[in-house]
């Protein structure tokens, strides 16, 4: 066997390395999927890797009310199924909280005036009364069930039925674009300028940019907005709309951009810009016929970054689009459809699902530049 087909440890634990990455970031994934077409209540019984196995779910049933009663030989009766259409195995039934497994399926439980409750094992149930039952609401039904696997489409339905939803999507696609396209046109100069051209402060503009990185986007929102209303009230521009979303992205995305795009134009060879000048090519030049060119992996990979980011994005969406109907952004949407309380928190995993269905398209689009554009931005010097 040759010497240089057998792999070194190192190489051995690099591959394992990254497959335990990809099993780390896939497995959530693959579960967040798998929720998101389940049935809303054995999402809530159990997790996703029991979707293809039977659970045991308690619920609760409310029957129709007495008005829904029809008289059968003598005897007044309201009757149904307690799956709702769905399938299912009752186990054991209750008529109250306090024993909601009282009675095994196909027994008779004694209600209150003389009622009777009769749950057999599919889900059909019979309540009877030698009366006529008054109210103006049913009785609730507890039950224990073994409930087959059920997948539906409904909480996507949910989702992409509700008011608003295609306005938000529009309002997250004006806010992402310009917000990946302008950061980007002005980091390429100022990296162009930073890494070729020759002027005095350009390493303590360099060592600010450094600095710029670790700079909270929550420390500096407020400030940001204050002066931004300052001055927007001398010019007579409006504190709410997409310039200022716009500006607040480019902002907050340019110290990455100019360090990223600057250390890989700086990586180009020498010898390209040289000849250019020799030849009588500007500055502009040299930037828009050569860097430009050479650099689309640097700005692939920014531009992936920074869509993800602006897309969902939702504290700088409300700070300057707000909060109103006609603002809102896809992921403030959907916050708003799950209530105040998470009471509709089912829809969760699909409207996760909704939400990365563009970044995946602009992911996919340039991934083949990511690793290129990273891996030379972060060690090409110059």
């Amino acid at each position: 066997m040759h010497a240089g087909s057998i792999r070194s440890p190192l190489t051995w634990f690099v591959h394992l390395s990254v497959l335990f990455l990809v099993v780390l970031w896939t497995l959530p994934t693959a579960g967040l999927f798998i929720s998101s077409v389940r049935d809303k209540d054995q999402i809530v019984a159990s997790g996703w890797w029991t979707a293809l196995s039977t659970s045991t779910q308690n619920a609760i049933y409310r029957a129709p009310a007495p008005d829904k009663q029809v008289e059968e030989n003598g005897e007044f009766v309201i009757s149904g199924n307690v799956f709702e259409g769905g399938k299912g195995n009752v186990t054991a039934f209750g008529a109250s909280s306090q024993q909601p497994a009282a009675y095994e399926a196909g027994a008779t439980a004694e209600l209150k005036d003389g009622q009777k409750l009769t749950v057999l094992e599919n889900g059909d149930f019979r309540i009877t009364s030698a009366t006529a039952m008054e109210g103006t609401r049913g009785q609730r039904i507890f039950y224990t069930a073994a409930v087959p696997p059920r997948f539906t489409l409904d909480n996507y339905r949910t989702v992409l039925s509700a008011e608003g939803i295609g306005a938000s999507f529009l309002n997250s696609l004006t806010v992402a674009i310009p917000s990946t396209i302008i950061p980007i046109l002005v980091a390429a100069f100022a990296a162009y300028a930073l890494a070729w051209m020759q002027f005095p402060g350009r390493s303590l503009i360099l060592a600010v940019i450094v600095g710029l990185l670790v700079v909270p986007l929550q420390m500096s929102l407020i400030p940001l907005l204050k002066m931004y209303n300052e001055v927007g009230a001398f010019f007579g521009i409006s504190s709410k709309g997409y310039f200022g979303i716009w500006l607040a992205h480019m902002g907050f995305g340019l110290p990455l951009a100019i360090y990223l795009l600057r250390n890989y134009i700086a990586g180009l060879p020498r010898e390209i810009m040289e000849s250019a000048r020799v030849d009588g090519a500007s500055d502009f030049t040299i930037f828009t016929k050569i860097v430009l060119p050479l650099s689309y992996p640097a700005l692939a990979s920014f531009a992936i970054f920074q869509f993800l980011w602006t897309w969902n994005d939702l504290l700088v969406a409300m700070v300057f689009l707000g909060t109103g109907n006609d603002e809102l952004v896809l992921t403030g949407r959907l916050v708003n459809l799950l209530g105040s309380r998470g009471g509709k928190w089912e829809i969760l995993t699909a409207s996760a699902f909704i939400t990365i269905i563009v970044p995946l398209l602009v992911f996919f689009t340039l991934q083949r530049y990511l690793v290129r554009g990273l891996l030379a931005g972060s060690v090409k010097g110059g």
